[in-house]
């Protein structure tokens, strides 16, 4: 009986890590959700297809058919949601601000300090 005492409690335990081994992520049962990246990190395009990326502290925008830079300059954020770019235009020679907020993952409104507005549209990966 004694031995019935330490062995069933093993037996057990036993079970529970292996349950644990089996339902863990691979096996088959946890679905797989993309990563949005958190923030402005990452590419962004404008409804005329202009391509802006953010990535650390570094702002750039390019024409997707050359690939051509159109502006470029740094940002920071003011809040975990708000965004101050500061930009230089090498298209027009002038060095503008821009704040934008973080609307939703994938949204991002801005406004220039000229009082113009649009919005970015994040980039799926790959």
């Amino acid at each position: 009986m004694k031995r019935f005492r330490i062995v069933a409690p093993l037996a057990l335990m036993s079970l529970a890590l292996a349950a644990c081994e089996t339902t863990g992520p691979g096996s088959g049962n946890a679905p797989i959700i993309a990563h949005t990246p958190a923030g402005i990190e990452g590419s962004w395009v404008d409804p005329n297809g202009i391509a802006s990326s953010f990535n650390g502290g570094i702002f750039e925008t390019r024409t997707t058919d050359t690939n051509e830079k159109l502006a470029e300059g740094n940002y920071l954020y003011l809040s975990p949601q708000l965004v101050e770019i500061n930009m230089r235009s090498i298209v027009r020679g002038t060095t503008s601000k821009v704040n934008c907020a973080l609307v939703s993952p994938t949204q991002l409104n801005c406004t220039s300090s000229a009082g113009s507005r649009f919005s970015l549209t994040r980039r799926n990966a790959g």
